[in-house]
This record gives structure tokens, C-alpha cells and sequence, in this order.
């Protein structure tokens, strides 16, 4: 697995659909801090907890239609040509936004009661579980059934898989407290926070979606679901 040529098919398909995949990104994080931002403000500090609750809620949803979103996105743009309008990209998740969720979540608290326990269980886990969301969506698998085929998918590749996600940390981290400073020096308060936190997000989620969905289609290298036989293990 070249993580290099990965970069660039993925930096190439950014830069050359970057006004597509901006614009979807985009209107799902501005409306994701803009529902927050008046469900807590409406909720008071009587409703407090309720505000909050409710917008967890909503930036979870949120979140992982975008993921989905953006996997069919880049599926979709590999040819060269976009085919799916903005309205069916959304309505080609919907199905599966219930699973997207569950396998999330769970992911999550498995991957961070890993990171409390000894760290390396969770970077492992994380590492092993990278390809839920492509599977899920490209595949239609249920949330169950997702976390092997991540399994299976990376067996063998985990150590490039997870020097990728380690560099894709880096440049999250990187552009992100770059776009937030600049964003802070312009505007200070609830509103800076809130277009910082959006401009960010609608940055760099896309490109990580466009790498990770192409490490699926490379590692699953164009064969029908589960078809492929086990890789060595290596890590």
C-alpha cells in the first residue's frame, strides 16, 4: 500500500471537485452549529441538560450522514464525473444512517475505553475499525456486520493503514489550529467559534472521507463483498 500515491489521488480529487465536496460539507456544518447553537439557547438554564442532550443528538446525526455522505461523494467522483445530484446524496445515506450511527458510536466507546486502558488497544481498534463507514455504505452492510469487514479489509495493512490515520491526525490537527486562530483574530465570541469551528470541519472532513474511502476501494480491491480470501496476519 503506497500512502503516497494515496495522497495524491486523493489531493487531486479534492483540489479538482474542492467547490463539490466544500458545499456539501459545508451546508451540514454551518446548519449543525446553527440547530446547536438555538437548541441551547432556547433550552435556558432550566433546560440545560435537555439543550445539551438535544444537541449532541443532532451534531451526532449530523456527523455521520456527512461521513456517508461524503464516502458515496467519492465514490461517485472516482470516474471523473459527477452523477449523483446534492439532494440524492443525502437520500442515498438515509438508509443506512441508523447503522452509520450505531457502528460509530460503539466504535467510539470501544476506541476510547482502549485509549484509557493502555492506549495501544485503542490505537489498535481504531486502526482495525477505520473502514466502517465505507463499508457500511458502499457495501450496505449492517452496523453488526461492518466491523469484521474493516477487520478483513485491513488484516495485513494495519501498520500503513495506521501511519495514514496517523498523518491524516497530523493535518487535521495542523490546518485546523491554523483556521482556527486566523478565525479568532477576525471574529472573538459565540459566532467566531461557531464559523471557525464550520469553515474547519468543511476543510478537512472531506479530504479525510476521500483518503479513507480510497483506501477501501484499494484494499478491496474491486472484488464483491466478502469475497476476498484472509490475508496473512501481520499486526
Amino acid at each position: 500500500m503506497d500512502i503516497g500515491a494515496i495522497l495524491s489521488e486523493a489531493w487531486s480529487l479534492y483540489t479538482r471537485f474542492f467547490v463539490r465536496f466544500i458545499v456539501v460539507a459545508g451546508v451540514v456544518f454551518l446548519a449543525l452549529g446553527a440547530v446547536s447553537a438555538i437548541i441551547e439557547s432556547g433550552a435556558g438554564e432550566d433546560g440545560s441538560l435537555l439543550g445539551s442532550l438535544l444537541s449532541l443528538t443532532v451534531q451526532i446525526v449530523g456527523f455521520f450522514w456527512i461521513q456517508g455522505v461524503l464516502v458515496v461523494l467519492t465514490a461517485d467522483l472516482r470516474d471523473g464525473v459527477a452523477d449523483h445530484s446534492f439532494g440524492e446524496l443525502f437520500a442515498r445515506v438515509r438508509p443506512r444512517l441508523g447503522a452509520l450511527i450505531l457502528a460509530g458510536v460503539l466504535a467510539g466507546i470501544g476506541i476510547l475505553i482502549g485509549f484509557i486502558l493502555v492506549i495501544v488497544p485503542g490505537l489498535y481498534l481504531l486502526t482495525r475499525w477505520s473502514l466502517i463507514a465505507p463499508a457500511i455504505v458502499i457495501e450496505n452492510l449492517p452496523a453488526g456486520e461492518s466491523f469484521g469487514r474493516s477487520h478483513q479489509l485491513v488484516r495485513g495493512r494495519a501498520w500503513p493503514v495506521f501511519g495514514l490515520l496517523v498523518l491524516l491526525f497530523v493535518i487535521n490537527v495542523a490546518v485546523g489550529g491554523i483556521i482556527v486562530a486566523v478565525a479568532a483574530g477576525i471574529s472573538s465570541g459565540l459566532v467566531g467559534s461557531w464559523l471557525a469551528g464550520a469553515v474547519a470541519n468543511s476543510l478537512i472532513t472531506p479530504f479525510i472521507a476521500i483518503v479513507t474511502t480510497l483506501v477501501y476501494f484499494l484494499l478491496a480491491g474491486g472484488s464483491p463483498p466478502h469475497s476476498r480470501e484472509p490475508a496473512q496476519e501481520t499486526f
